[in-house]
């Protein structure tokens, strides 16, 4: 599907000034430093009138200043073809945890790339003329405020995000909910509270604002609905279990990836597909996912739900014998048992595509990788006194904190706040660093994508106070 070019999202990512990134690629180009065609080739977009959201972090976060680079990573912003009206443009990001600071203004700048994707982008070319120094950027807009109802952690690092669209939420809801009741007869009356209480609408479009169209957040929607599905069914609230858990999730794993076997049996594993709602619901999801993606991104999906229901596997092989791993190996189980399947289809949701050879850079897994722990560390801090109450010992990272490293139960969840904003902090510089040294118009409108998907995926637990509460440590 081809690129429509970069997104107006708000971004957690480094973002440099007009006036900054001007500087410097005029002293790169006075000096006879080579200029990255993306960044050297850059050039104004012209935008529809109406109210702009910064985008970045404050002076010298994240950015990579060293020698081996020298440019900043400010990524472009602009309207993408097809965006529907009404379709919320982002807000910044905050310059520390929890206290909320303006960001430079984002100088509306694109990369002039190549037309198709491949490696033209990357290629190295001298600017013959010094860009001209913009005017000084001005009074910037205040940042959205935390709802007034929102959960707030102490010390947390994150940054606010705009309400999402009301009209496309409410869409969302009831198409979701008729999806679950009508064709895959997801759940039974009694769970319907909970259904409704997940706030699926909310959530999606809040982490995908850049969606071109309804269906396109209804591929995320029913995606993350038959995630959680087994995640519940299989593993934990309603009637999970650890036993015989590799047998269940390895069925539900070929409603994602087909089986292929003889004439005789493939009728009958088909058949098995409807046979309980967490089977029903990724047979359908992945039916409409493959509808829109294209198969490389399919397949890049596959995966990544083969690595999180490895990491399904790691938990209840702990959970069956008892065992209370070291921090460094509950974060390595966390790594695969994490929500990196919902970002890593950002670009299917967008409507445009990040060629494999680009999403298999080690760099980009790395970007990827941190979003996932960063984002997955959140829950545990949101959903801890949830899972306090729930019965047994759910497994979090307070929980395993303050049993390997003896810590009273604030001062493990005090610490399980420090190792998720060092999880943002690298996650952010991962991101500046990728798109400064590949400006390719598909990688930086990913990267922003992300960025954003972990930005809604915080708002989402922050305000679902329906299913989350916080400890009573402050």
């Amino acid at each position: 599907m081809p690129d429509p070019g970069p997104s107006p999202l708000q971004s957690s990512l480094p973002g440099a000034a007009a006036s900054f990134t001007a500087r410097v690629l005029a002293d790169a180009a006075a000096h006879g430093f080579a200029v990255p065609q993306g960044l050297a080739e850059a050039r104004p977009v012209p935008t529809e009138p109406g109210p702009e959201a910064p985008a970045g972090l404050p002076d010298g976060a994240g950015l990579s200043t060293g020698a081996s680079s020298g440019f900043p990573s400010g990524l472009p912003t602009g309207a993408p073809a097809g965006l529907p009206t009404g379709t919320p443009v982002g807000a910044a990001a905050v310059a520390t945890p929890v206290v909320v600071a303006p960001s430079r203004p984002d100088p509306g700048w694109v990369p002039r790339g190549p037309s198709g994707f491949g490696t033209a982008g990357l290629s190295l070319v001298r600017r013959a003329e010094p860009p001209a120094l913009p005017a000084e950027p001005p009074a910037l807009p205040a940042e959205p405020p935390a709802p007034a109802d929102a959960l707030i952690i102490p010390g947390l690092y994150w940054h606010p995000v705009p309400e999402p669209d009301p009209v496309r939420v409410e869409e969302v809801s009831l198409r979701i909910k008729s999806w679950a009741l009508d064709e895959i007869q997801l759940y039974p009356d009694d769970w319907e509270g909970d259904f409704d209480g997940f706030h699926v609408g909310r959530y999606m479009v809040a982490c995908h604002p850049d969606a071109p169209t309804i269906e396109h957040l209804m591929v995320a929607a029913r995606l993350m609905v038959a995630e959680n599905a087994v995640d519940d069914c299989y593993c934990e609230d309603l009637g999970g279990s650890p036993i015989g858990l590799g047998g269940r999730l390895l069925l539900a794993h070929t409603a994602l990836d087909p089986l292929h076997s003889t004439a005789e049996y493939q009728p009958v594993w088909a058949e098995s597909l409807h046979a309980d709602a967490p089977r029903r619901s990724y047979r359908s999801a992945m039916e409409y996912f493959v509808r829109l993606a294209t198969p490389s991104q399919a397949d890049r999906f596959r995966h990544d739900m083969a690595r999180l229901h490895m990491g399904y596997l790691a938990e209840a092989a702990w959970d069956e014998t008892n065992h209370v791993p070291e921090v460094w190996e509950y974060l390595t189980m966390r790594q695969f048992n994490n929500f990196r399947p919902c970002p890593t289809i950002t670009d299917t949701v967008g409507g445009y595509e990040l060629p494999a050879d680009l999403h298999a850079q080690p760099a980009m897994q790395r970007v990827l990788a941190l979003a996932g722990n960063a984002s997955t560390i959140v829950n545990d801090l949101y959903s801890y006194t949830k899972e306090l109450a729930s019965p047994g010992q759910h497994m979090n990272l307070p929980v395993v904190l303050a049993d390997r490293e003896s810590l009273s139960e604030k001062d493990a969840y005090l610490k399980a706040v420090e190792v998720h904003n060092d999880l943002m902090r690298d996650f952010e510089a991962a991101s500046a660093e990728l798109a400064a040294a590949c400006p390719v118009p598909s990688v930086l409108r990913f990267l922003k994508g992300v960025a954003v998907w972990v930005d809604g995926n915080h708002y989402w637990h922050q305000t679902n106070t329906y299913r989350y509460s916080l400890p009573d440590f402050w």
